[in-house]
């Protein structure tokens, strides 16, 4: 016992120990598992066994520390009691909202009980059994807090090894059927399977910040948005840079996963870039693989940052295709190789569908000045970039040089 526990008295309301009202455990613990179910939504969903044995058991061992305390006791042992039920009770996916609120409206219904016979004479040995209760309101909220954390996290990190394994599994194309099962994770019959780029937050190349930091802190962002909007069913093998992503057709309709890369962008607070292929788990590889191939393409054409299909690619897809007809394509802008601002000025003019004002301010120059480059490139390659048939041959061949130059 310590110095100060030895110098504390137990306390009295109108004469009688102040624990008196919770002496009878058993009953007041039943009162207040009672009001735990009508007070405390999720309370009121539990099995009754559950409610009649772990939480009334819990609730019995917190009477008894409060009477010992009351009368003058240090904070019993018993208390580790709480961290592992609270353990427990993180497993089986208890809101931890819920717990601290149920020990609150203890406290007070506990509070309520010894104040109901005081007198304006109690008033001090009130503020005293105030302070006790105060202080193991603390070490118990402290306690469960803590051992619930510690639990959760450990939850959480076997969830995230075993999505990691079956993600892998599921790219690797190996047999997941097995797997799946022992992972606790159901496979979906179909999934987009997406590749995303995330790219550089400004903050990553801060010279006063740590970019490592800041580069995870951007994915936690990320991960965090991806399980919210797939409600937890979002299979993810990512990096800081991008990766890939498994959603089940059934969480997430294609008609939603644009809006899904654009909350991704927001939390992560940059431009996310991502494509997506539709599989059966048999054909994630296949799958992973063209969608990876089609998030290369885009990016090699400077392509706005959102999601993009294969039908939204498929005329770029096949003209970047190695062969005769991407080298003779890319060969329509040879007469520009000696004026590299005209060609700049061709790719910037098209990617904003020849808004002259748009590339003028783009690229810092004049309306006059891109008026008159774009005259040059028609004088120079013979294509008219205002006509219909100028304009898709320019820009087939923009896409095919892109390709032949970062062979």
């Amino acid at each position: 016992m310590t110095t100060e526990g030895a110098l504390r008295t137990g306390l009295t309301v109108s004469g009688r120990p102040m624990s008196n009202p919770l002496q009878d455990v058993r009953t007041v613990s039943e009162q207040l598992v009672g009001l735990f179910v009508d007070k405390v939504a999720p309370c009121g969903t539990m099995p009754g066994d559950f409610l009649a044995g772990e939480v009334t058991s819990v609730t019995r061992v917190c009477l008894e520390m409060a009477v010992g305390m009351l009368d003058g006791q240090d904070m019993p042992a018993k208390i580790g009691r709480l961290a592992e039920t609270a353990s427990g009770w993180a497993r089986e996916g208890v809101p931890i909202d819920s717990i601290l609120h149920s020990i609150h409206e203890g406290f007070k219904y506990g509070m309520d009980l010894i104040s109901a016979n005081s007198s304006a004479q109690d008033h001090t040995n009130l503020m005293d059994g105030a302070k006790r209760v105060i202080e193991m309101l603390d070490a118990i909220s402290v306690t469960v807090a803590q051992a619930y954390v510690r639990e959760h996290k450990a939850v959480v990190s076997e969830h995230h090894n075993a999505v990691h394994t079956l993600t892998s599994a599921l790219l690797g194309g190996h047999s997941t059927s097995t797997m799946a099962r022992e992972c606790g994770i159901e496979l979906a019959a179909e999934y987009s399977v997406l590749a995303l780029d995330i790219p550089r937050h400004p903050d990553e190349l801060h010279p006063m910040l740590d970019g490592e930091v800041v580069a995870r802190r951007k994915l936690r962002r990320l991960q965090a948005e991806l399980a919210t909007r797939c409600a937890g069913t979002a299979l993810a093998l990512l990096s800081v840079d991008g990766g890939t992503v498994l959603i089940p057709t059934t969480a997430l309709a294609d008609s939603e996963l644009d809006e899904l890369v654009a909350r991704l962008s927001a939390a992560a607070h940059v431009p996310v870039m991502a494509t997506v292929v539709t599989s059966a788990p048999d054909d994630v590889p296949s799958a992973a693989d063209r969608a990876h191939e089609l998030l290369d393409m885009v990016k090699r054409l400077h392509s706005v940052a959102r999601l993009y299909r294969f039908t939204d690619m498929a005329l770029e897809y096949q003209l970047t295709r190695p062969g005769p007809g991407r080298e003779t394509l890319g060969a329509l802008l040879d007469p520009l190789d000696d004026y590299p601002e005209l060609l700049q000025t061709l790719r910037c003019h098209i990617s904003n569908n020849l808004n002259r004002q748009r590339t003028a301010h783009l690229m810092h120059i004049h309306t006059n000045t891109v008026d008159y480059r774009i005259k040059r490139v028609r004088q120079l390659t013979g294509f008219d970039p205002a006509a219909n048939s100028g304009l898709w041959q320019l820009r087939s061949a923009l896409i095919a040089r892109t390709f032949n130059d970062q062979r």
